[in-house]
């Protein structure tokens, strides 16, 4: 085990671990928009960074990315750290102004409504944390996704923004997603769901008749497993 203090709170820890991870462990939220089980992390978001001191070194870290050391001191909220996310999510703000989660963010950290930045004319919700990428990549294993473009012009969607024949819509993306800036829409019935310009037939339950997966996803499973698509046609809560 190792030993370490996170916020004045001495923490044993395994090796591997990182600090990200011991501190939601234990009880201590550091925030971050790129972050989840399933993905390794990325760093991407840049707001879980964490001022640690080792020695007499300190410095600033993504603490998603920084496996801890014995002895390491960790402070979550110093002002060195207090200052840099609040520059970071200034600058996700002005990209991304309509995004709830971000100004639910700027609000817990008392950022002012003013925007100190240029808001972008487009108003995305995207901030290029890759996660839907990733997700579909590693997760999914279908890779229907991925970034066009270069620089201020640079999006996610699907290739050449044309309908995508290798989406499946299982809606991972939009599940992942922190910002909502992926949208899926399902109809009142449940029957069909539209994403990335594409419009998929739901799945019926065989049991009780209930939509619950779309059939690209169950076929694509099928094909995956080898189990037959009839038996793939009962939702969870019949299985």
């Amino acid at each position: 085990m190792i030993n370490l203090t996170i916020d004045n709170k001495k923490i044993e820890a395994e090796a591997g671990q990182t600090i990200l991870e011991v501190a939601g462990e234990n009880g201590i939220v550091i925030p971050t928009l790129c972050s989840h089980e399933s993905l390794e992390p990325s760093g991407a978001c840049r707001l879980c960074v964490v001022e640690i001191k080792h020695g007499k070194r300190t410095r600033v870290v993504t603490s998603c990315l920084y496996t801890v050391t014995e002895g390491l001191t960790v402070d979550t909220r110093s002002e060195r750290v207090m200052a840099v996310r609040r520059l970071v999510l200034q600058l996700l703000l002005a990209r991304c102004p309509e995004s709830a989660q971000l100004r639910e963010l700027a609000a817990e950290m008392g950022i002012a409504p003013e925007q100190r930045f240029t808001q972008d004319a487009d108003n995305v919700k995207c901030i290029l944390c890759r996660m839907c990428v990733r997700t579909c990549e590693k997760v999914v294993g279908v890779s229907a996704i991925g970034f066009s473009y270069r620089g201020t012009e640079k999006t996610v969607c699907t290739p050449f923004k044309e309908d995508s024949a290798t989406c499946i819509g299982c809606g991972a993306c939009a599940y992942i997603c922190p910002t909502g800036h992926i949208e899926m829409e399902t109809t009142a019935t449940g029957d069909s769901r539209t994403i990335w310009g594409r419009t998929f037939r739901m799945q019926a339950c065989k049991v009780c008749g209930r939509y619950f997966a779309p059939e690209d996803q169950l076929t694509y499973i099928s094909a995956k497993t080898g189990v037959p698509a009839e038996d793939l046609a009962v939702c969870v809560s019949c299985r």
